[in-house]
């Protein structure tokens, strides 16, 4: 079975699970893009304009993002994106963590399948996925190796709507991402072991 098969076997698989939280209260938004994708792009839950249409980030956030990868020149299609909890919060709230939870085991499935070499997460909730420890504001373009995964934590595109520092930001880590990708074999994450000191000469 091929990943494209393997990912629409998933899909139904979720849309026939009634125990998922929002079941019945909104449309499932699966995820989109290239089954053997280089890179995934994941954020935290689909908003009102995803619900209708069933794909992630085609809203305002998601205008951003088409720009973002149009300016490293990553056409959309090249890369998968997709969201942790995969229907819409009512009112557009923050998932809670009990969602976050009972959608985990799909996300790590259709990472299994699609096997990225670089994850780049959308905004904190994506981010504590991984890196429950880090702090967007700080941790934000820096590559932590998670597994076998290089994850980039970045912020989530509708947060630069509201702040240009936010924005700029943004912008800087997006730049940095063909190279980090071109090096994700070799990258040194900070959770790589320390070197030992070099041993003091005596002369």
């Amino acid at each position: 079975m091929g990943k494209a098969e393997e990912l629409g076997k998933l899909k139904k698989e979720m849309e026939a699970d009634k125990k998922l939280p929002l079941f019945g209260q909104a449309n499932l938004v699966f995820g989109e893009g290239r089954p053997d994708a280089e890179v995934m792009f994941i954020g935290e839950a689909p908003g009102f304009h995803e619900d209708k249409l069933q794909r992630p980030f085609v809203g305002q956030a998601g205008k951003l993002l088409d720009k973002l990868l149009e300016k490293i020149k990553w056409p959309r299609e090249s890369v998968y994106i997709t969201n942790i909890v995969k229907r819409r919060p009512p009112e557009n709230r923050d998932p809670l963590q009990e969602e976050i939870e009972a959608y985990k085991p799909y996300l790590t499935k259709q990472i299994e399948i699609i096997n990225p070499k670089m994850i780049a997460t959308l905004g904190r909730f994506a981010m504590a996925y991984f890196l429950p420890e880090a702090k967007i504001s700080r941790d934000h373009g820096i590559p932590k190796k998670n597994g076998s995964y290089l994850i980039i934590p970045i912020y989530h595109p509708a947060a630069a709507l509201r702040s240009t520092t936010v924005l700029q930001e943004l912008e800087n880590d997006f730049n940095k991402l063909p190279e980090l990708l071109k090096s994700s074999e070799n990258i040194k994450a900070e959770e790589a072991a320390p070197k030992k000191p070099a041993q003091s000469s005596l002369f």
